[in-house]
């Protein structure tokens, strides 16, 4: 995989990371949750479409 593909992985896993520990929390802060959530999923979506374009030879 390219090193871009590589870097939305590690910031993905990054995320994930980050909603775990901030809901674990006694005062979650629930707009800080939603807002990493969405940020995780646009992430996730662009991983998808690179790894798509990839695997059909358009990059």
């Amino acid at each position: 995989m390219t090193p871009h593909v590589e870097m939305l992985k590690r910031t993905h896993r990054k995320l994930d990371e980050e909603i775990r520990v901030e809901q674990k929390g006694a005062a979650a802060d629930r707009l800080r949750v939603e807002r990493l959530k969405k940020r995780k999923l646009a992430v996730k979506d662009r991983l998808h479409r690179l790894v798509d374009l990839y695997e059909h030879g358009k990059i």
